[in-house]
C-alpha cells in the first residue's frame, strides 16, 4: 500500500527525534490496551481508520515502530510512532456506554453563544479536531439547524457535515452498521431531540399561562 502524501507529511523530524528519545531514555512500559492489527481507531485530525499493521521502519537513521493506519474513505494511510500514538490523540472506538452519553449530548438543548461567528467557528473546529466523542456530538447538537438548510452560512454548513461524518464513522463502527446509516440515525436523533425540545417548551409556556396574573385577576372578577 502506498503512503499518502499527507500521510507522510505527518512524521516530522521533530516527531523522530521525539518518539526515538522517548523509546530510548524510559523504561518500556506496559500498555494495558496496546494497538493491535485489525482495530479500528480514531485519529484527531482523520476520523476511524483501521490498524493495518504495527511493525518497526528506519526514518532519519533511527529504527522506530510504527502503527500503520489506512483511511478507506480517503485512500490514505497514516504512520504514528507507537511511543507517541497516546499523545497525539489515537485511541480506539468509544465503548457503547460512552457513545449513549453522546447520544444524550446529541438529543441536548442547542447551546446558544453570543460571540462572533469567526470566533465560534474556530471552537466548532478545535472541538472536531480533537477526536473527543463529546466534544464532536456538542458541535452536531449546536449547529443543526444546518440539517434542515435553515443554517445562516455556508461555513457553518461545512462545519456541521465534517462534524456529523466524523461522529457517524464512529457511531457505524461501534453499532456494526455502515456510515450511510449512521448519518441517517443521527439525523433523526437530533430531529427527535429538537421535537422534545419544542414539546417541553409548550408545556412550560402552557403552564405559566395558567397560573399567570392575567389569569387570576380574570376569574376574580367574574360575579359569583
Amino acid at each position: 500500500m502506498q503512503v499518502g502524501k499527507l500521510a507522510a507529511a505527518e512524521i516530522t523530524k521533530a516527531m523522530v527525534s521525539a518518539a526515538y528519545g522517548a523509546t530510548a531514555a524510559q523504561p518500556r512500559q506496559r500498555d494495558d490496551d496496546p494497538f493491535r492489527k485489525g482495530d479500528f481507531v480514531v485519529y484527531p485530525t482523520h476520523g476511524v481508520g483501521k490498524i493495518d499493521k504495527v511493525g518497526s521502519e528506519e526514518i532519519g537513521g533511527h529504527k522506530l515502530d510504527l502503527i500503520y493506519i489506512s483511511f478507506d474513505e480517503n485512500k490514505m494511510t497514516l504512520r504514528v510512532p507507537v511511543a507517541q500514538a497516546r499523545v497525539t490523540g489515537l485511541r480506539k472506538l468509544a465503548s457503547k456506554e460512552a457513545m449513549a452519553q453522546a447520544m444524550t449530548i446529541l438529543a441536548g438543548r442547542p447551546k446558544v453563544s453570543r460571540l462572533m461567528w469567526a470566533k465560534r467557528a474556530q471552537e466548532f473546529q478545535a472541538k472536531i479536531n480533537s477526536g473527543d466523542l463529546k466534544s464532536v456530538a456538542e458541535v452536531c447538537r449546536d449547529l443543526q439547524s444546518a440539517a434542515n438548510g435553515s443554517a445562516p452560512s455556508y461555513s457553518q454548513r461545512n462545519l456541521f457535515e465534517l462534524a456529523i461524518d466524523r461522529l457517524a464513522g464512529e457511531f457505524a463502527g461501534v453499532n456494526g452498521i455502515d456510515k450511510a446509516e449512521a448519518i441517517v440515525q443521527l439525523t433523526q436523533k437530533l430531529a427527535d431531540g429538537r421535537t422534545a425540545d419544542t414539546a417541553r417548551a409548550a408545556r412550560v409556556r402552557d403552564e405559566a399561562g395558567e397560573t399567570s396574573p392575567e389569569s387570576t385577576v380574570s376569574l376574580a372578577s367574574e360575579p359569583v
